[in-house]
């Protein structure tokens, strides 16, 4: 089995130097979750780690809605316009089949929904990864230090929200 992933240790720690490195520290995480889930032979555990990509996948879609396409979308052509208008009908997409996999009890349609969820966060992070994020940068570039500080604020916010909420609970 592999070790399990712990979303944004790292980044916490040491958070990258730029929006588009954060973001992408994002999708790397995501997608190993996503191994981490077809590698674990134990249903319990699986559940668990779905969880776990929801939880991280609803993170990131924030941080992005909130920060990153505005700006985008303020800043680019467009052809960065409808990109953004693209990724945002993406990510309702993602959040419907997460609701809809959160509703459901059958193990084999969780299971044909999850493998079509991942399929979907895949393609669209290749999307962001391979044409919005290089021409974000161009667009972006006079407000790069803005925005990056803004994502990260944000996203320490929300984590520390999390956490002292999970004291609330269990403390």
């Amino acid at each position: 089995m592999a070790p399990p992933v712990h979303a944004n240790d790292d980044e916490t720690r040491h958070p990258p130097d730029d929006a588009i490195a954060m973001l992408t520290a994002d999708h790397r995480q995501i997608r190993a979750l996503f191994q981490q889930y077809a590698d674990t032979p134990d249903t319990y555990l699986r559940q668990i780690i779905a969880e776990h990509i929801s939880a991280e996948l609803t993170l990131h879609m924030l941080l992005e809605e909130t920060v990153f396409y505005p700006a985008v979308a303020e800043q680019a052509d467009e052809e960065g316009k409808q990109r953004v208008e693209e990724a945002l009908q993406d990510h309702q997409e993602v959040k419907e089949r997460i609701v809809i996999l959160q509703e459901t009890d059958d193990d084999a349609a969780f299971e044909a929904g999850f493998q079509a969820l991942r399929a979907q966060v895949e393609q669209h992070i290749e999307n962001e990864e391979t044409t919005m994020f290089p021409q974000a940068a161009q667009a972006l570039a006079a407000h790069w230090e803005e925005i990056t500080d803004l994502l990260q604020e944000l996203k320490e916010h929300i984590l520390a929200s999390q956490a002292s909420e999970g004291e609330r609970y269990h403390g």
